[in-house]
């Protein structure tokens, strides 16, 4: 059997992967990359409408779901998003701030990719695509990786393969096999960051509201909130706050959405009390909320009364059932449309300073494989290069 020997063995040529690679490579170790794609990065291509947020200026520990709050600490604190702004400043990136900290390329997430795969090069990493890993042995050298176009015997091992989001890209739960082949506990999965689904009864009297959205602010039962837009689509609920509160949301729970965060309802009904008092309420709350939305449920829940008919426990009704309007959902959309994997690979199980995995010397567990899930808006990627650059300094 012929052996290919190999000092670092990256397994995925995700965000995480490449950046352990480079960052291995630059320190004079030998490093070969093995990934299942045709195409390296081919989440970073399709991510943020094809443009990447490739990171968040904002990103800190409270950003992040983990078993161990403290774990993603170490790795943030060493690599945060101002040195990766560095590194894509020196290759050219042109990039733009969007709201809440968020950056995106100009052009396209190909120019993100085409910068890793550079650094890989003049790191002098090898990458091989197409590559299937079949099985993995430990001996007195490392480790023997048998895949289905070499057989590699490396020093070190590290797991780069992602989580079970957009099957269409060929996920594998290859990470999860091989953290349980070593004895490691693997967290329950789940889709996170993913739209959620409605009831029939919800979807039948929202039809025909597909498309609205409006900014708000979701919370659920433990005290998550974010304020930001939600979208009613054919399914149910999406957009930037659904998808935030969706990390934290469990079966059977309802949320909270504030429909006018930014203003108080009842003030806003006493203020037009004394402007258009002869106007319907229904009328007045077209003005501050989408009249498709009010439509769709006024029949039940808005009086058909002028505002100056109104009396107090009325007005008090109005602004409860819309600072707190509640809805239960029936579920996700799934890791389909899911943008991350929550659970995974316990980091309780992994050094927060290296990635080595505390069972096994030499085995590395970075990225999404992990039991880490970052808030929508580049806090994922900004972690996979936070643990890359930890797990390259390491390996």
């Amino acid at each position: 059997m012929n052996i290919t020997k190999t000092d670092v063995l990256i397994i995925g040529a995700g965000a995480a992967g490449l950046m352990c690679a480079a960052t291995a490579g630059y320190r004079g170790r030998s490093v070969t990359v093995v990934d299942m794609g045709k195409k390296p990065a081919r989440k970073i291509l399709i991510s943020g409408g094809g443009r990447c947020n490739f990171t968040n200026t904002n990103a800190n520990p409270d950003n992040y779901i983990c078993q161990n709050p403290h774990f993603v600490k170490s790795a943030l604190s060493r690599y945060g998003a101002d040195d990766f702004i560095e590194l894509v400043e020196r290759h050219g990136l042109q990039f733009h701030h969007k709201t809440l900290g968020q950056l995106f390329c100009d052009n396209k997430a190909q120019d993100l990719i085409n910068i890793l795969l550079t650094e890989c090069e003049w790191a002098g990493v090898s990458i091989q695509l197409r590559t299937e890993v079949l099985s993995i042995v430990k001996n007195e050298w490392g480790y023997l990786v048998s895949t289905n176009q070499a057989n590699y015997q490396c020093n070190s091992l590290v797991v780069a393969s992602g989580g079970l989001t957009m099957p269409k890209l060929g996920i594998s739960p290859i990470g999860y096999n091989i953290a349980k082949q070593f004895g490691l506990n693997v967290l329950p999965t789940s889709a996170a960051l993913v739209p959620l689904t409605l009831h029939d009864h919800d979807k039948q009297r929202f039809n025909g509201l597909s498309g609205i959205s409006i900014y708000c602010q979701v919370s659920n039962e433990n005290g998550a909130n974010f304020s930001e837009n939600i979208l009613f689509t054919h399914r149910g609920l999406s957009g930037p706050a659904i998808l935030q509160i969706s990390s934290y949301w469990r079966a059977g729970q309802s949320i909270t959405i504030n429909l006018l965060p930014e203003l108080s309802l009842s003030d806003t009904i006493n203020q037009w009390q004394s402007e258009q008092a002869q106007k319907s309420i229904k009328n007045w709350l077209t003005s501050i909320l989408p009249k498709r939305f009010i439509e769709a449920i006024a029949a039940q829940n808005i009086p058909d009364k002028s505002v100056n008919q109104l009396n107090h426990a009325e007005i008090e009704q109005l602004h409860q059932y819309f600072h707190h309007w509640q809805i239960k959902p029936n579920g996700t959309e799934g890791y389909r449309t899911a943008e991350v994997t929550l659970g995974g690979v316990d980091s309780n199980e992994i050094s927060s300073k290296t990635f080595e995995s505390k069972k096994q010397k030499g085995l590395f567990f970075i990225g999404e494989v992990l039991d880490v899930t970052g808030w929508l808006g580049g806090y994922n990627f900004q972690f996979c290069w936070a643990a890359g650059n930890a797990c390259g300094q390491a390996v």
